[in-house]
């Protein structure tokens, strides 16, 4: 049975998911027929490269005791994978490689699917109540995340 702790995280989940959504339609999208890609990328591979934060869900201190190693571990160094996949996409972009486009649509795709199954774990295995300090990585950042790889999937349909 779900306790108030489970719906308050869906709810900042939602609410927050929202919030950037709208702030990425009204300040972002926008730009999107007039700006080159690689300008609008660039800032949200080097978002992405601080997902190394997420191995905090390994780290006593910023959990409590009984967080599920099912989620911990996936969404762990599913984080910093993407971390990495972005943080070398970053030059790839920058220098207009041929590779640039493969290597951000490498990054997106690994990056959407973290946090897919990161945000399912986290249900399944009753995550939230044991999170701890590190609840503020799904109650804010992993909106922003959410919001970034959907601009990210826009950009990726346009021709660089």
């Amino acid at each position: 049975m779900p306790g108030i702790f489970d719906r308050v995280i869906v709810l900042n989940l939602l609410a927050n998911t929202a919030i950037f959504y709208v702030a990425a339609r009204l300040y972002l999208l926008p730009l999107v027929p007039d700006v080159e890609p690689q300008r609008i990328l660039v800032p949200i591979l080097l978002f992405h490269s601080t997902r190394h934060l997420g191995m905090m869900f390994l780290t006593r201190g910023a959990t409590y005791p009984g967080l599920p190693s099912q989620f911990s571990n996936k969404a762990a160094f599913g984080d910093l994978l993407t971390a990495i996949l972005a943080f070398v996409a970053v030059p790839l972009v920058l220098s207009g490689s041929g590779l640039a486009k493969p290597a951000v649509w490498v990054f997106n795709v690994v990056g959407t699917v973290d946090l897919l199954v990161a945000i399912t774990t986290a249900t399944i295995y009753n995550a939230p109540p044991a999170m701890g300090p590190a609840y503020w990585i799904p109650a804010l950042w992993v909106p922003m995340l959410l919001v970034t790889h959907y601009l990210t999937f826009v950009l990726l349909g346009r021709s660089w």
